[in-house]
C-alpha cells in the first residue's frame, strides 16, 4: 500500500507553511508542557515535604503515570482515525491535562496525586495521536518535517518555562497555589489547538473518515510499520530520563573541590534548562533537514549524537564536560524525535496514520520506561560508566538499524 500523496487544500499551499493550523499546534504544546511541568518541578517537594510521601511514593505515582500513557496513546489511534473526531479528542485531551495536573495543589492524600496524575498522563496519551494526525492534515506535504520540528520546538521551550514559572511564583504565592494556576497556561493549549482543529476540519471538509475503532495491526505490518519502528525501538530503549542525566551531573560536580550539594544541584538543574533550549533549536533545524534530506537520515544523526553524549557523561570529570554532554543530548532527542513523528507522516498511508502514531507512541513509553529501569539497576550494581554503556549500545544499533533498513 502506497503512502497517501495527498497534500492540503489549495489554500493551505498558497500560505507559508508556518499557517495558523501548524502555529496552533506548536502553541498548544508549548502551553501544555509549560503548565505540567510547572507542577511537575514542584512535586517531589510537595509529596516528601506536604503529604509526608518518599522517594518509593514518588517513584510509584510517577510509574503508574507513564506506564498508562502509553496504553492511552496506542488506544488513541484508533479513536483519531476519524476527521471529524480528531479535534474534539486533542482539545478535551488537553483541558483533562490542564484540569487534572492543576488539581493536584488542592489535594491532601498520596492517592490523589496518583490519581489525578494518572488521569492527567492518561489525557497526553489518549490526545498525542490526534494532535499528530491534526498537525498532519494541517501541515503542507512538503513541510511535514519543519511542522513536526516546529511543535517539538513548543514542547522544549515549554519544558523551559515552566519551571521558570513556578520557580518565580512559589516564593510568591506557595506552592498549592502555583501549582492550582498551571491550569492557565492548560487551558491556553487547549485553546490554541482548537484553532489548529478548525484549520484542519476545512481542510478535510469532503473526506470521509473512518469510523471504525480498530487498532488495524495486520494492515500495519503490510504498509511495514514495524520496519519503520525498528530503529526506533531500539533508540527509545536507550532513551534515558533526563533525571538520571541530572543525577549523574550532580555527582560528578559534588565530588569537585568547593562544590557542595546544592550548589551542584543547582547547577545541574541549570544544566538541564541548556538541554530543552538546545532540544528546541535542534528541532527547528532539525525539522527542515527532514524535509530535504529525509527523516530517516536525520533520524540516525540523532541517534549518533546520543552515542556521544553518553559517552561523555559516562567519563565526564568536570563541569564542562557535562555541559557539553547535556548539549549534545538535547540536539540528539530534537532531531530524533521530529525524525520519528515525521516517519510516520511521511511513509504510512492517510487511513492507516492515526493506528501508526498510536503504535508509535506505545514504543516510546515502553522503551523509555524500561531503559531508565535497566540502566537505573546497572548503575546501583556496577557503576554509572556501565549504565551509561548500555544505552550507547542500543543507540548505536539504533543508528545501525537506520542505516540497514533504509537501503531495504
Amino acid at each position: 500500500m502506497a503512502p497517501d500523496q495527498r497534500g492540503p487544500t489549495d489554500g493551505a499551499r498558497r500560505g507559508d507553511w508556518l499557517n495558523p493550523g501548524v502555529a496552533g499546534v506548536g502553541v498548544a504544546s508549548l502551553c501544555s508542557d509549560a503548565g505540567h511541568e510547572m507542577v511537575t518541578s514542584l512535586l517531589p517537594g510537595f509529596v516528601s515535604g506536604t503529604l509526608g510521601g518518599g522517594p518509593a511514593a514518588l517513584a510509584a505515582i510517577d510509574g503508574v503515570a507513564d506506564a498508562l500513557t502509553g496504553l492511552a496513546k496506542l488506544a488513541g489511534g484508533p479513536l483519531a482515525s476519524d476527521p471529524q473526531r480528531r479535534g474534539r479528542l486533542a482539545g478535551g485531551g488537553y483541558l483533562g491535562t490542564a484540569v487534572a495536573t492543576a488539581a493536584i495543589g488542592l489535594t491532601t492524600a498520596l492517592w490523589q496525586v496518583g490519581a489525578l496524575r494518572a488521569f492527567a498522563w492518561v489525557s497526553r496519551g489518549v490526545r498525542s495521536p490526534a494532535r499528530d494526525m491534526l498537525l498532519t492534515d494541517v501541515a503542507r506535504r512538503d513541510s511535514i518535517g519543519r511542522a513536526f520540528g516546529f511543535e517539538r520546538a513548543g514542547d522544549n521551550i515549554g519544558a523551559i518555562v515552566g519551571p521558570l514559572l513556578a520557580a518565580a511564583l512559589v516564593g510568591l504565592l506557595g506552592v498549592r497555589t502555583t501549582m492550582v494556576l498551571a491550569i492557565v497556561p492548560g487551558v491556553l493549549a487547549a485553546v490554541a489547538i482548537t484553532i489548529a482543529a478548525r484549520q484542519a476540519r476545512r481542510s478535510l471538509a469532503d473526506v470521509a473518515g473512518r469510523r471504525r475503532l480498530t487498532l488495524n495491526l495486520g494492515e500495519l505490518r503490510q504498509a511495514g510499520l514495524a520496519r519503520i519502528l525498528a530503529p526506533v525501538a531500539c533508540f527509545e530503549l536507550g532513551n534515558l530520563a533526563t533525571t538520571l542525566l541530572i543525577l549523574r551531573a550532580t555527582e560528578v560536580l559534588s565530588a569537585q573541590p568547593g562544590w557542595d550539594a546544592i550548589r551542584a544541584s543547582s547547577v545541574a538543574i541549570l544544566m538541564y534548562a541548556g538541554h530543552n533550549a538546545a532540544a528546541a533549536l535542534a528541532s527547528l533545524v532539525g525539522g527542515s533537514w527532514v524535509d530535504r534530506l529525509g527523516p530517516r537520515a536525520v533520524f540516525a544523526w540523532g541517534a549518533s549524537l546520543y552515542v556521544v553524549a553518553y559517552g561523555v557523561f559516562a567519563f565526564a570529570g568536570g563541569m564542562w564536560l557535562l555541559l557539553a554532554g547535556f548539549g549534545v543530548a538535547g540536539i540528539g532527542i530534537g532531531l530524533a524525535e521530529t525524525a520519528e513523528s515525521s516517519l510516520i507522516a511521511v511513509n504510512l498511508p492517510a487511513e492507516l496514520r492515526s493506528n501508526a502514531f498510536g503504535v508509535l507512541g506505545l514504543t516510546q513509553s515502553v522503551g523509555d520506561i524500561g531503559a531508565t529501569v535497566v540502566a537505573g539497576v546497572l548503575w546501583s550494581a556496577f557503576g554509572p560508566q556501565v549504565a551509561f554503556g548500555y544505552a550507547a549500545t542500543w543507540m548505536l544499533a539504533s543508528v545501525i538499524a537506520s542505516r540497514v533498513l533504509a537501503s531495504k
